[in-house]
């Protein structure tokens, strides 16, 4: 059996992987996000590499990713793939990008975690509680009753974020997932985009 890659032109168009043998012709699309990530090309969060194995998303403009210290299960982020520090300086394009990303991730995973709900949020500077200068987005599927008050989810975020900023400065003790478990979960995600 032979594989062939034919390319269409057009961004709604999706390229077509064509398989074949002696008794037949299969023809089937391979989105963008789906040839990028067969190439394994590792991604910059911030001054940090991340492993390809942690992506389980990806376009030509952004990323969706697994979370060192997710605060309940499927909290992913969403980043640009440009580094980027501060939401104001992302192109329209990559702004639109990145919110469509989270869209289409944040109905998969909802539906995955058998969640009613998705908190959504950006902590867009120091002083609004980001600890690494990329712009990302927090997706978060939420359950009744996952957090005693809804909005103690930001709280929780918030130290999320201090006792990463800890680590980072401080190089203390991790209680970090490490790579293994991240690239298990984001196989299980990638599973929900083919």
């Amino acid at each position: 059996m032979q594989t062939v890659l034919v390319s269409c032109i057009g961004k709604k168009i999706p390229r077509w992987f064509l398989t074949h043998s002696s008794k037949s012709l299969q023809i089937r699309p391979i989105w963008s996000s789906s040839i990028k990530m067969a190439a394994e090309e590792d991604y910059t969060f911030g001054p940090y590499k991340i492993h390809h194995t942690e992506v389980f998303y990806s376009t030509h403009l952004s990323y969706a990713m697994v979370n060192l210290r997710p605060l309940l299960p499927g909290h992913v982020l969403v980043c640009p793939k440009r580094e980027v520090k501060r939401f104001v300086d992302l192109t329209g394009d990559e702004t639109s990008d990145l919110w469509l990303t989270a869209q289409k991730v944040g109905k998969q995973l909802e539906s995955y975690h058998k969640a009613s709900s998705l908190t959504l949020a950006i902590q867009d500077g120091p002083q609004a509680g980001q600890t690494v200068p990329h712009v990302h987005i927090h997706l978060i599927p939420r359950k009744s009753g996952d957090f005693e008050k809804n909005d103690e989810i930001y709280d929780a975020m918030d130290e999320k974020e201090k006792e990463l900023k800890q680590k980072l400065d401080l190089d203390k003790e991790r209680k970090d997932r490490t790579l293994d478990e991240m690239s298990q979960e984001a196989d299980e995600y990638r599973k929900l985009f083919v």
